[in-house]
């Protein structure tokens, strides 16, 4: 009878000691569960793109396009190469900044784990465009398909941390960068003389049909969360170093190339505002990308630089003849340069730019801009 007494005791003993563990690992993942979800509150930045917004993923891949060498990064914190085609920061680093958060790591990096995931992710990818033979000489490159396709990856990913229901409001309250279409003109149709697509299309009938690839790219990213993205246009095409170098002969921007960019932008404007018309919400902003670059181009000495032709890094007319390389002509002072290497602008310029999409009038970002975006968001 003691024994059993004794046993029957000790059984129950196990039971609440075991009954107390799970409780105790209850509370312990319900607390990590909390404290996830806290650190996913904070708003995330996700960037789609070209090489203009790439933070790194063409590190990672076996490509040409890459920006991994002296001296791009001279102006970064570690003074290193790190991937972005800058000196510096670059647009989405600087946005980053704008909003409080820290910049997003390329999707591509290792060290995108964890808590880190809650920040977003970058990925963008040097040489890509709306179609998927832009940048076809680049070779091993992330197509746009492919980061739509990651970005899927991504949410799952932070699901298996948060569930579902976090990650959604995690998806929908973050910020969206996307920047495409120049590649498919430089690296594309006006790659080559008689490239296969100037062959197929005429400009315009061109233009069009880019403009109906990009409308179904952004349907996408409305299907799979985003609700406040950032659409920039295209640049003055003709105006960068590299094409002032191959087709200008007195320094003017390179009329064909500012004609396509001019055909691009209204009609990817126009889009944007019949996607928000369909959607009955102002979801996607058009960044006018050309009257950004335009005004320092137009007047370089009244944005404090010396010239807005010559890239600080190259060789050749307007430095603006190959790579940007160790063994280039180099500007002792990047400040005074608004392009960087014969496509890029450099951190000056893209703060000049950011300063425009956080507080520029309508004519610039379209329906609002950024500090109204936030504005709006803080009241919901």
């Amino acid at each position: 009878m003691c024994m059993s007494i004794a046993s029957t005791t000790t059984t129950s003993l196990f039971l609440i000691m075991e009954s107390s563990s799970v409780l105790l690992f209850s509370l312990v993942s319900l607390l990590v569960l909390s404290e996830l979800v806290q650190q996913s509150e904070a708003r995330a930045f996700f960037v789609f793109g070209d090489s203009l917004v790439d933070s790194g993923n063409n590190n990672y891949l076996a490509t040409t396009a890459r920006a991994d060498s002296p001296p791009y990064g001279i102006d970064y914190p570690t003074h290193r190469p790190t991937g972005r085609f800058s000196n510096g920061l670059n647009i989405p680093d600087i946005l980053s900044e704008r909003i409080g958060e820290e910049p997003t790591l390329p999707y591509l990096s290792p060290e995108l784990q964890g808590e880190r995931l809650f920040v977003g992710a970058n990925f963008a990818s040097a040489g890509i465009g709306i179609l998927n033979d832009t940048g076809i000489q680049f070779l091993n490159i992330i197509r746009i398909n492919q980061q739509i396709g990651y970005f899927q990856q991504y949410q799952e990913r932070v699901s298996s941390l948060i569930g579902p229901d976090e990650t959604q409001r995690l998806v929908n309250q973050a910020l969206v960068l996307i920047t495409l279409g120049g590649n498919d003109f430089v690296n594309n149709y006006y790659l080559v003389p008689f490239s296969a697509r100037s062959r197929e299309f005429s400009l315009p009938d061109y233009v069009q049909y880019i403009v109906s690839e990009y409308r179904k790219l952004l349907a996408r990213l409305y299907e799979l969360g985003a609700r406040r993205v950032l659409v920039t246009g295209t640049g003055p095409l003709g105006c960068v170093p590299t094409e002032l170098a191959l087709r200008s002969t007195n320094g003017d921007c390179a009329p064909e190339l500012q004609r396509a960019a001019n055909l691009f932008n209204p009609q990817l404007e126009q889009v944007i505002n019949e996607l928000n018309s369909d959607i009955g919400s102002d979801v996607f902003v058009a960044a006018n990308a050309f009257r950004m670059h335009m005004d320092f181009i137009s007047n370089p000495q009244a944005y404090g630089f010396v010239t807005s032709k010559v890239a600080c890094c190259g060789q050749g007319r307007y430095n603006g003849v190959g790579l940007c390389t160790i063994a280039s002509n180099l500007c002792p002072n990047r400040d005074i340069y608004a392009f960087w290497d014969a496509f890029h602008p450099t951190e000056r310029a893209n703060r000049i730019i950011v300063s425009q999409f956080v507080t520029g009038s309508i004519e610039y970002m379209n329906p609002m801009n950024l500090s109204t975006i936030l504005a709006l968001d803080a009241r919901t």
